[in-house]
């Protein structure tokens, strides 16, 4: 006698529960995107050497303290930011001018990412393509191969040492360094790009509230060279014709 094939269970049941159980997972990952790590997708060359256009990288929220949605308060912080740090920050944004969110709180804002050089109540000098941190020089050295952006532009390459901490700058020996003094206000940073000629940064549009880190970057998870937009990707062509920068991928963002 043939065995009659098993019912398939069809119970309502059992459909709430895939929703209960896909409705978590949501609410999970929502919640270590907005404690813990965010991603974040460099669009301009502002911290090259560090940082090239196509560069995809982790934010750890949670050490600054991460901002509670709609409370309008945050976390308790594990640490203050340090000199030095690369940071993911928020700015206003009055078409292609930037200025401090704070102080602008009717403007849409953007995050950028620069590297923190200085902290409340420093004075900070640029001197003959020097920076000084309260009378300390940032020393950079070396001239190694140029470096060329995407106009082909030949940037020298400089190692900089402050303290604990190392990293690269570029500099563009065909423009003139720019002289200025600014001193940081208490709970606010001043924060430079890497690519130093060509970075629109604290120069320009001045310091950055406390409140308006959103955390440091420390990982490198993905780098290629396309930056169109999102909707480009379900092109096929645009993942054949895009180079994959497998050496940086998984790297730290120093």
């Amino acid at each position: 006698m043939t065995e009659k094939p098993e019912a398939i269970d069809r119970e309502p049941g059992h459909g709430l529960e895939w929703l209960g159980s896909l409705a978590l997972a949501l609410a999970i990952a929502f919640t270590f995107r907005v404690f813990v790590v965010e991603p974040f997708r460099i669009p301009s060359e502002s911290m090259l050497p560090t940082l090239e256009i196509g560069d995809h990288l982790f934010v750890n929220k949670f050490v600054y303290g991460a901002r509670v949605p709609w409370l309008g308060w945050r976390l308790p912080a594990w640490r203050d930011p340090e000199r030095g740090e690369v940071v993911v920050f928020e700015v206003a944004k009055d078409g292609a001018t930037t200025l401090p969110a704070d102080r602008h709180p009717h403007l849409p804002r953007e995050d950028f990412v620069k590297r923190i050089i200085g902290l409340p109540g420093d004075r900070i000098d640029f001197v003959d393509g020097v920076v000084f941190v309260n009378g300390d020089p940032f020393v950079a050295r070396g001239r190694g191969e140029p470096v060329r952006d995407a106009t082909g532009r030949a940037l020298l390459r400089r190692e900089v040492a402050f303290g604990d901490r190392a990293f690269a700058v570029l500099d563009d020996p065909d423009r003139p360094p720019r002289p200025g003094t600014h001193v940081v206000e208490e709970g606010r940073y001043f924060f430079l790009g890497d690519n130093r000629d060509w970075s629109k940064d604290s120069r320009v549009w001045g310091t950055v509230r406390r409140e308006e880190l959103k955390g440091p970057a420390f990982l490198l998870y993905w780098s290629w060279d396309f930056d169109g937009p999102w909707l480009a990707l379900g092109n096929p062509a645009t993942w054949w014709n895009a180079q994959v920068r497998w050496d940086r991928v998984g790297s730290a963002v120093r």
